[in-house]
């Protein structure tokens, strides 16, 4: 299995974007993640389309888009033009799940399906083979710097599980509250795409990118 660091840049200094960007990727990082927030699924605004089509000029990272919106169908055109590689959309924000999931696989971008910390892993049953990444908020999504959920660690292996008896090697993504403290954990219960803001932007990232990564590289499921 592998293992990919996607740190979010809804921490970053944004007077300094690029050489924040620059500076993850020269340790190593292999994914941005972008937290689109609408004001309206979750309380906070963050940032949309354009801003997004400015960073895909700056990198050749992956680009991990997590759409924390009502409706996010949408907009899955508009987000794929500026150059989005993976979109995440909500299970409790969309209507038709799988329609959706599956225009993010036409417009040529891997698809993914999040959802909240109470919400149950089972209400993705239907999907499990539908999509390349599940994300497992491990906080209430809309607000960084918040403190890891620790029911989420049986959440995580749950899903594994249940992903291991389909014979499926589904990425999860696990975004909340992940530090160096606690990384070894959630990679041993069965995570293997780790989002981290704080804990890679405040400070010296290219060092605390180097942190995540070498925990990352030795990994825990063949």
């Amino acid at each position: 299995m592998d293992y990919y660091l996607s740190p979010s840049i809804l921490s970053a200094d944004f007077a300094h974007l690029k050489e924040d960007i620059d500076h993850v990727k020269r340790a190593g990082a292999q994914y941005l993640h972008y937290d689109v927030m609408d004001g309206a699924f979750v309380p906070s605004i963050s940032f949309g389309m354009p801003v997004l089509r400015s960073v895909r000029k700056i990198t050749d990272l992956v680009l991990d888009v997590h759409l924390m919106i009502e409706k996010p169908e949408r907009y899955i055109d508009e987000f794929a033009d500026c150059g989005a590689d993976i979109i995440t959309i909500h299970y409790e924000a969309c209507k038709d799940l799988k329609g959706t999931l599956a225009r993010i696989r036409e417009k040529g971008m891997q698809a993914g399906v999040v959802i909240k910390p109470n919400t149950p892993n089972h209400v993705l049953s239907d999907v499990l083979d539908q999509v390349d990444l599940i994300l497992l908020m491990t906080v209430e999504p809309g607000f960084g710097g918040q403190a890891y959920i620790p029911s989420s660690t049986e959440k995580i292996k749950e899903l594994r599980r249940m992903l291991d008896e389909r014979g499926l090697q589904t990425n999860i993504e696990v975004d909340g509250g992940i530090k160096k403290e606690n990384l070894q954990m959630v990679l041993d219960a069965g995570a293997n795409v780790i989002v981290a803001g704080s804990a890679v932007f405040a400070g010296d990232i290219e060092q605390n990118v180097k942190d995540f990564l070498q925990v990352m590289e030795k990994g825990t499921r063949q």
